[in-house]
């Protein structure tokens, strides 16, 4: 037991300090990326087969009923280490931010919050991630259906090709997806913007203040990269289907209308939940895209871009800081509601 709990501590130690080596002296590795990232998948990999090697000594150490019931434990503990060091740690450092000043140095109660309610700029963002939160994940699913759907029906070697293409945009950054679309689709340039050449006009569409029409045109932005991954999602699911349950709905007189939203539906329903869900919460974090095109101008912010404006703009962290804790508060009942959804679907 004691070689194993010293094996432990010695490798995490030696992990640990391995990777702050690579972040703040990189000049031990003579400042090679190749040679930092080869050393940080070594010091990884072999870390963790070492820690658990080492954790699994432990455990065999132990009197064999009691080892039976710790090992499933001992094995997680690393895990739900790092996401108590990643996650929950910072989480309650940014709810206790929220209640100081701009640089953390005294608490100020609920001045921030109070601030944040006051401003008109706070009421904007959020009405306006109400809008996407409305229209994006309700048509990225209903587009992920319809591609998936008359995806299916082509042959084997059509729907492969269908399929990559409309996935493709998920390889690209949110950053390369708005800088494309704002060059060559929104572009104020009829020489260069394809709306403008199709509409026979020179507008800039994004950079207006014409009340949502340039935040509706971003989201169209995220539908279109985020269709892919509702396809693929989606496209199983129908695949799953039994055709039994399809070919008894045909025989009893079922159109092809009817086979759709009374059998297939009802049965991709959990799939769709999830989708729906995760594309929620992703619209609920929406940064790049406003960001890259209008940086929140014209009418256009968000409540995930007004923390980095707040944050490193205004140098205010307080704000910054309860601005998080608002959109965690938004974030955790859909996070609630995802879990139980997913242990309901196990069950099933």
């Amino acid at each position: 037991m004691l070689v194993g709990i010293l094996g432990v501590c010695v490798v995490a130690w030696l992990t640990a300090n391995v990777f702050l080596s690579l972040a703040y002296y990189p000049g031990w590795y003579f400042h090679n990326r190749v040679l930092m990232a080869l050393v940080g998948m070594v010091a990884g990999l072999g870390g963790a087969a070492l820690l658990f090697y080492f954790i699994n000594v432990t455990i065999e150490s132990l009197p064999q009923r009691l080892s039976q019931g710790l090992i499933p434990y001992a094995f997680v503990l690393p895990a739900f280490g790092l996401i108590g060091l990643m996650l929950l740690y910072p989480t309650i450092q940014t709810i206790n931010y929220s209640f100081a000043n701009n640089d953390s140095t005294r608490y100020v109660g609920l001045d921030n919050y109070r601030s944040i309610f006051a401003d008109s700029a706070f009421w904007l963002a959020l009405t306006n991630n109400a809008l996407w939160l409305i229209i994006v994940p309700a048509l990225t699913v209903v587009i992920g259906i319809a591609v998936a759907l008359f995806a299916d029906r082509l042959s084997a070697k059509g729907e492969n090709v269908a399929k990559s293409l409309i996935f493709l945009p998920m390889a690209v950054s949110f950053v390369g997806a708005s800088t494309i679309w704002g060059v060559l689709i929104y572009s104020a340039n009829p020489n260069i913007g394809i709306l403008n050449a199709i509409l026979g006009t020179s507008i800039d569409w994004i950079q207006q203040d014409t009340a949502r029409l340039n935040s509706l045109l971003m989201m169209l932005i995220l539908i279109w990269m985020q269709s892919g991954f509702a396809m693929v999602l989606l496209s199983g699911a129908i695949k799953a289907v039994p055709d039994e349950t399809l070919e008894a709905a045909r025989i009893d007189g079922a159109n092809e209308r009817q086979v759709f939203f009374k059998v297939i539906i009802p049965q991709i329903k959990g799939t769709i939940i999830t989708v729906f869900i995760t594309v929620v919460i992703l619209v609920l974090k929406v940064f790049d895209i406003v960001y890259v095109l209008t940086n929140g101008n014209y009418r256009t912010n968000v409540i995930a871009l007004m923390f980095f404006q707040e944050l490193f703009t205004q140098g205010r962290a307080g704000r910054a800081s309860a601005i998080v804790v608002i959109l965690l508060i938004l974030v955790t009942p859909i996070l609630i509601y995802q879990v139980r959804h997913f242990r309901k679907e196990q069950g099933r």
